[in-house]
């Protein structure tokens, strides 16, 4: 599934996504001496992996007002003669409203020593607490202005191409529309984005 299932409350109210006051974030370029600009075919990474056991955050927004999920699904592929990835995100989610709401969104990966801090931006929402402080993670702020971490081994950026809700109509197996959603009142919608920039930590 897309997210850690459940949304607990939060200690501090004064989620980052509405005044982003915490004090770990840091107004800079990803762009420095520890991360590296490759291609997205250099990319060292068993992807199937990476996002399904590794999991990543997807986040989207700006300095001013940002969120966060943790996610499970996706892939990267080439599309329309381009370097893509697509992303799954449920229209109940707080992220969806700043990926519908921007035109791009950065995906980043970490390494296991990051597991409870993205269990935490799976199972808290933005809507009521500041889950990026909780999580101990740093915000920076890329050239474009959105948003990475400092502790993420990994980050791409993208460009949304297209989007679309999934439709149950559209299901070759009607049962297996059933099998996933029946019990939900939400869909997943799909996003592709152009991927613009990769980096990767030294």
């Amino acid at each position: 599934m897309l997210l850690i299932v459940g949304l607990f409350s939060c200690q501090n109210k004064k989620s980052q996504v509405i005044e982003n006051k915490s004090s770990n974030i840091v107004q800079d370029s990803i762009l420095n001496k520890e991360f590296v600009k490759i291609s997205a075919t250099e990319i060292p990474d068993n992807m199937i992996k990476l996002i399904s056991q590794d999991w990543m955050l997807i986040t989207a927004g700006n300095k001013d007002k940002f969120n966060t999920m943790t996610a499970s699904w996706g892939t990267l592929g080439e599309l329309w003669g381009k370097n893509v990835s697509i992303i799954f995100v449920r229209d109940t989610r707080y992220t969806y409203e700043f990926l519908n709401n921007n035109d791009s969104y950065t995906l980043a990966f970490f390494t296991d020593d990051y597991r409870t801090a993205l269990q935490i931006c799976g199972t808290k929402s933005g809507r009521d607490c500041d889950k990026v402080a909780e999580a101990g993670l740093t915000p920076r702020f890329l050239e474009s202005g959105n948003v990475a971490f400092e502790e993420a081994r990994l980050i791409i950026e993208c460009k949304k191409l297209y989007s679309d809700p999934f439709k149950k109509e559209n299901f070759i197996s009607p049962d297996f529309f059933e099998q996933i959603y029946s019990k939900d009142t939400s869909v997943h919608t799909m996003y592709v984005g152009e991927i613009l920039n990769v980096w990767i930590k030294k």
